[in-house]
């Protein structure tokens, strides 16, 4: 049975790929406002930022890797301490279309494993996220196919740079078990479990602790709530003996009607949480040590 941990790593989401500008005026667009957003959220606290980017005209998501490269310059230059976390989710999804089902329709991102974590390569971050979810996701459909996570992994293993697998149903906790058999993965893992997306994990303390159960024993872990489960997630992560996440790309609300004007703030509640409930916020140091990167990453080579 574990317990809650002496010191918790809170990983600031900024902004996300589903989160819209229609939703908070507050969203993270451009290059430089995800990178002060992530370098606020380290001042409240955050010792992991979780990065994706987005087209600075249109605020919609993007894989352009010159966005990626501009967010990433701005933090190290600012603060080389803080760990980055790097998406390679996007590019999973497929809508097929209404005439013929095996066939693309408007708004399928699906590409070859390779192109998703080509960014990975060139920026090698300290972490990046690998999901291993296949599912249906709102009114569209999610595919991360075991082949295709072990090509993405081998790049990613290639590069040196860590993985954050993210677990959306209990059937991706199985997956990541085979894929740790087999060493597409190296232990111990560092994983998230998503709660709140529809038709995937349902945010409840009882499936928190039933994920957590079916992980190894050595893996680290945080459970992650989404809308209205964000900061009740926080606090059953905690409990359960894992970290905890929040940022826009989780939620939009504070607290029930009072949109949040910041990731910063968002992760000063979580601290508070955390802190009242009698938990100790992880270092920069602490949270290297914790999540298997002992010393800080020599950026020599890369971009």
């Amino acid at each position: 049975m574990r317990t809650p941990r002496d010191k918790v790593i809170i990983t600031c989401a900024v902004t996300g790929n589903l989160t819209t500008p229609e939703q908070t005026p507050y969203l993270p667009i451009t290059p430089q406002q995800i990178a002060d957003a992530c370098l606020s959220a380290a001042d409240a606290g955050a010792a992991i930022v979780h990065i994706h980017v987005r087209d600075p005209l249109t605020g919609r998501p993007s894989m352009l890797l010159d966005y990626y490269v501009d967010v990433v310059e701005r933090i190290r230059a600012h603060n080389p301490e803080l760990i980055l976390n790097v998406t390679t989710g996007p590019g999973g999804r497929f809508i097929p279309s209404k005439d013929d089902p095996k066939v693309a329709g408007e708004g399928t991102t699906l590409m070859v494993p390779e192109k998703r974590v080509e960014h990975i390569a060139v920026l090698r971050p300290d972490i990046c996220t690998l999901d291993l979810n296949t599912m249906n996701s709102g009114s569209e459909v999610v595919i991360n196919t075991p082949a295709n996570v072990r090509r993405m992994a081998k790049v990613i293993a290639e590069v040196g740079v860590k993985t954050e697998i993210e677990l959306f149903d209990s059937g991706d906790i199985a997956l990541m078990r085979d894929l740790l058999a087999d060493r597409t993965l190296q232990a111990p893992p560092l994983c998230s479990f998503v709660l709140g997306v529809r038709y995937g994990f349902r945010p409840a303390p009882e499936t928190v602790l039933y994920a957590r159960d079916l992980l190894p024993p050595d893996a680290e872990f945080t459970a992650i709530g989404i809308g209205k489960a964000a900061f009740t997630t926080v606090a059953q992560s905690y409990l359960a003996g894992g970290h905890v996440r929040v940022g826009l790309e989780d939620a939009v609300y504070l607290s029930r009607g009072h949109l949040a004007t910041s990731n910063a703030e968002m992760v000063a509640k979580a601290r508070r949480i955390v802190e009242d409930l009698g938990g100790t916020i992880a270092t920069f140091s602490d949270a290297r040590q914790i999540t298997g990167l002992l010393t800080q990453r020599s950026y020599a080579g890369a971009v």
